[in-house]
């Protein structure tokens, strides 16, 4: 017979206890003893956690680094400056800096792509900072033993700037991008992280550089692009890949504005679609954008956007070179919040997910 969790303490409440435990003190809960890591990694426990409403939305980020004694208001950013990440919890103003990943000195690669997958931070490609050329590496971060994993290197050759998301039950797919010879690709991947093992998909209807990946609606949309003999003249389609059918479904013609650049499109958690157009905060509603709100002022020209049901998050600056800057929107109040940054967190960001912990 298991001992209590807790010493003294009857099982239900020794778990009421854990579940309470701040998700910056998971890895030192896992150390303790081998029944509480154990617990911590079973879906009763999150399921417990987040009925509990105990549960907080974080956001990770492939963020520049910044010195904090240099005037950002002079745009004294480096020509190419380091990358790292760093993870902010909108609800509560944390920010912090996750640990470097293993035999990266010189920082994230460049234009990697970040995806959350349960409890796990998975990084993918991007540029290596050594060879500049596109790295098929994938390290995988777990956030209850705060440490890495070097997972199974992306197969099929060079991509870089391609579409990628999780299905939320373990699996990032991945589609398009470009080749070492920025060709644009129709090709199309799907990693399993438990397993670590790769699988190929079918090919696209058409090839997508640059496009964004969102999972939506149990299917996984591949969002804009372009073919590569259109080199950064962005398409309006868009298409999506049923996992449980194993297929493409129809390309959809002018979702977005013809030369948009999907960067932005996220799921809303609620059904929608949005992304930031211009100066304003819009919602695919139906067969159409329909605008949600203003966006600060201080936010003209976007970097990353996230959302979870009634939150959206906008990661920008007031124009380019200048500090960025992070808001809320309230989607029940129609209200924006400014998240307050030190200034080493205000730096240039490339790429971001969202984790529930």
């Amino acid at each position: 017979m298991d001992s209590d969790l807790i010493p003294g303490l009857p099982s239900d409440l020794g778990l009421d206890c854990l579940i309470r435990v701040p998700h910056t003190e998971f890895s030192s809960v896992a150390s303790v003893c081998r029944r509480w890591k154990r617990e911590i990694q079973l879906p009763e426990f999150w399921r417990r956690r987040k009925a509990s409403g105990l549960t907080r939305r974080v956001v990770v980020m492939s963020q520049a680094r910044v010195d904090p004694t240099r005037d950002l208001s002079a745009r004294k950013f480096a020509a190419v400056p380091s990358y790292r990440l760093t993870l902010c919890e909108p609800e509560t103003g944390l920010w912090a800096e996750l640990p470097p990943i293993p035999g990266c000195p010189d920082g994230l690669p460049m234009y990697c792509q970040l995806v959350a997958v349960g409890l796990s931070l998975v990084v993918m490609g991007g540029w290596d900072p050594d060879t500049w050329r596109a790295s098929p590496a994938v390290h995988v971060y777990d956030f209850v033993r705060a440490a890495w994993r070097r997972g199974a290197d992306m197969p099929g050759g060079e991509r870089l700037f391609f579409a990628c998301a999780s299905d939320g039950a373990g699996t990032v797919l991945v589609a398009g991008g470009h080749d070492g010879e920025k060709c644009a690709l129709r090709s199309a991947l799907a990693y399993d992280v438990a397993r670590d093992a790769w699988r190929a998909a079918p090919d696209m209807a058409a090839e997508r550089d640059e496009a964004k990946g969102v999972w939506r609606g149990g299917a996984f949309h591949v969002v804009g692009g372009y073919p590569t003999n259109a080199q950064g003249r962005f398409e309006a389609s868009a298409e999506s890949f049923d996992v449980a059918k194993w297929r493409w479904g129809p390309v959809l013609e002018d979702f977005l504005e013809p030369g948009a650049c999907p960067r932005d499109c996220v799921d809303g958690g609620d059904g929608r679609m949005v992304t930031c157009r211009g100066a304003e905060l819009v919602a695919w509603e139906g067969s159409a954008w329909r605008v949600v709100a203003e966006l600060p002022c201080h936010v003209r020209s976007t970097a990353y956007v996230a959302a979870w049901p009634g939150k959206v998050v906008v990661v920008g600056s007031e124009r380019f070179g200048e500090p960025y800057n992070v808001f809320v929107f309230d989607m029940k109040r129609c209200k924006w919040e400014r998240v307050e940054a030190e200034d080493g967190f205000k730096g240039h960001v490339q790429s971001g997910c969202c984790i529930e912990l």
